[in-house]
């Protein structure tokens, strides 16, 4: 599911943020400064002043726009706009004084170290804050971006993402749509595919989303776009072109510096995603507990049966081919991978492609007695009962799978487990 970015104030929460951190802390250093004391909050009228220059401050913002393309600002224009929120800050508090008749009883000292102190202090947090975000867009995120151009504009375009890379992309590689230029790097960033193997790649690779952008001599690869949309990536369109891609979900946002129309399958809010991602922390923190309470009677059990390690880890490929390490309680003897080739005659599924017996001798405790029964232990019951599944939440306590629903349970199948988590890394 794709997250559609924040637009508005919410945008800049951080920034927001920060800067009534930073008001707060003026106000304490002015009081200090001159009482030499720190009990401004035991005193009402400066406690309602606390109060009122936060709520004040947050109208001058919104009115203003102070935080509009607050990333994109140079220092010289940052300074003004903060200079700017300073003073009419300092004009209504003086404003706010004169109404409820408290001006006498107010310092002059405090109100100006106040207004002196938080421009001061919330420039320097703006501009060391600011940094901060660029160089993490230096380095990236956790989406991965493939950038599919024309020859002609593709220098033009990498350029572009890291100049204006804000929503902080890992720039995946690139793809040719008009020419062969596999294994060659423009700008530091490899081209990986071309028109016909492209759709193959971000099956294969961890690709979240895919910025489309041509030039008007080079049209749209419509059928790469219908591919695409069909593996499940976001498709990003630069609306120097634009066409209907029907059943899909369609929207115009930025993309570093390019207005594109947004085709996905479905999407969410950022506020939606925080509360699925809430549900998944506080589902993870639950299903760890009772990990932890299985581990006190189920890591014995296997311990004695097969010496070794508790956990088993493996890797499995996550939302759009992001690879991650999958947790479960060890149901297998540790040469079990050693004996799968012996055992390949007898496997059910014929393919090769994978692997299913009806009892599996590398099960912990799966014996086949002299008298031709089966026996089974710990392995076999924990894997029936879907016990060896619960240090999952621990992948979804990290965020590498999500919580989804529960699943009917019929028959005795592998597949019939309880709590059925998706990969989402």
């Amino acid at each position: 599911m794709y997250k559609k970015e924040s637009t508005g104030w919410i945008k800049h929460v951080d920034f927001i943020i920060l800067d009534m951190i930073c008001l707060q802390i003026a106000f304490v250093l002015a009081y200090a400064l001159r009482i030499h004391k720190l009990d401004l909050y035991g005193i009402i009228l400066y406690r309602n002043m606390a109060i009122f220059i936060e709520v004040a401050n947050m109208l001058i913002m919104f009115a203003l726009g102070t935080m509009k393309n607050v990333l994109k600002r140079g220092h010289y224009r940052n300074f003004v706009m903060t200079l700017q929120q300073g003073v009419i800050l300092g004009a209504m508090s003086i404003l706010y004084l004169f109404m409820i008749q408290e001006g006498q009883q107010y310092s002059r000292m405090i109100m100006i170290s106040t207004i002196v102190i938080y421009i001061l202090l919330t420039y320097l947090v703006r501009e060391l804050w600011k940094y901060n975000i660029r160089k993490k867009m230096q380095d990236g995120g956790n989406r991965s971006l493939l950038m599919v151009v024309s020859e002609d504009v593709a220098h033009a375009t990498v350029e572009n993402m890291k100049t204006n890379n804000y929503a902080r992309y890992t720039l995946a590689g690139l793809v040719i749509i008009d020419k062969e230029m596999t294994g060659q790097y423009i700008d530091g960033v490899e081209v990986v595919a071309d028109v016909e193997n492209a759709a193959e790649y971000v099956c294969k690779q961890w690709i979240d989303e895919v910025l489309i952008v041509t030039s008007d001599a080079v049209p749209y690869p419509k059928e790469l776009i219908e591919q695409f949309t069909e593996t499940g990536v976001t498709v990003h369109l630069n609306l120097a072109k634009i066409q209907n891609v029907p059943g899909k979900k369609q929207f115009v946002e930025k993309i570093g510096d390019y207005t594109v129309l947004t085709t996905s399958i479905n999407y969410a809010s950022t506020r939606e995603l925080m509360l699925k991602r809430l549900m998944d922390i506080v589902g993870g923190i639950a299903g760890c507990l009772i990990t932890g309470i299985l581990f006190l009677f189920v890591a014995p059990a296997i311990y004695i049966a097969s010496p070794g390690p508790i956990f088993f880890a493996q890797e499995r490929v996550g939302k759009n081919g992001k690879r991650f390490k999958m947790y479960k309680f060890r149901s297998m003897y540790l040469d079990a991978e050693e004996r799968k080739a012996e055992l390949m005659k007898d496997n059910k599924l014929g393919d090769g492609k994978m692997f299913k017996m009806d009892f599996d001798p590398r099960v912990i405790g799966n014996k086949i007695l002299p008298d031709g029964t089966h026996k089974t232990g710990i392995g076999d019951f924990i894997r029936r009962t879907s016990i060896d599944e619960f240090p999952q939440f621990f992948n979804v306590l990290k965020g590498d799978m999500s919580i989804i629903g529960v699943r009917d349970i019929i028959g005795t199948t592998r597949e019939n487990s309880s709590i059925y988590a998706a990969c989402v890394a």
